[in-house]
């Protein structure tokens, strides 16, 4: 049997809890997946527009959305190859973000910074920023490296810039941060 795979494109589909609930959308409407990764899924069948219509709504009621626009789609690429490269990999990438990026996405970084920040109104420098930021607030809430450590996994050149952008971004310093009480931290689909 020869089977031809169609990619779908999911968005705000950022854990495995998220991977979970598109494997039983997909199960519910009799589609076979060959693979469920962030944001983009692979099925076995083409979809009807019945099908496409029921997978969109279902998908929508637990907060995901099945995508259609090409800028959208291209966008949600970039937000999971970022979000895979900070949240998902023990260590950064060592090369240059941007030649990443390219490499991942296997397009101009130019022509991607460009249409990220006409879609989004943030850059993607931003978007990476406040990504890594959220990845040391986790590193701190799980007490097991020290900053320096966090510093050097998170491919910052010192500890005195993680601190500074830290503040920049939060307000407050890191070692005020972990001694927080009542710690805030912002789910990835709001980063």
């Amino acid at each position: 049997m020869n089977f031809k795979k169609m990619k779908l494109y999911v968005k705000y589909m950022v854990s495995l809890r998220c991977k979970m609930l598109v494997k039983e959308e997909l199960k519910n409407l009799g589609l076979h997946h060959t693979s469920v990764e962030l944001g983009v899924v692979e099925i076995m069948e083409d979809l009807s527009n019945e099908q496409r219509a029921k997978l969109k709504a279902a998908l929508l009621e637990s907060g995901l959305e099945l995508m259609d626009d090409k800028k959208a789609m291209l966008i949600e690429k970039i937000k999971i190859v970022i979000t895979e490269m900070i949240h998902y990999n023990d260590e950064l990438p060592k090369v240059n973000y941007s030649e990443y990026i390219s490499k991942m996405m296997d397009y101009d970084y130019t022509y991607l910074a460009n249409i990220f920040s006409e879609v989004k109104g943030v850059t993607i420098e931003h978007y990476i920023i406040a990504h890594k930021i959220e990845k040391v607030k986790e590193l701190l809430l799980y007490d097991e490296l020290n900053l320096t450590e966090i510093s050097y996994r998170m491919n910052y050149s010192s500890v005195s810039h993680l601190s500074t952008q830290f503040k920049k971004v939060t307000g407050l310093t890191p070692t005020f941060f972990k001694n927080l009480k009542d710690k805030k931290r912002i789910n990835l689909d709001d980063v």
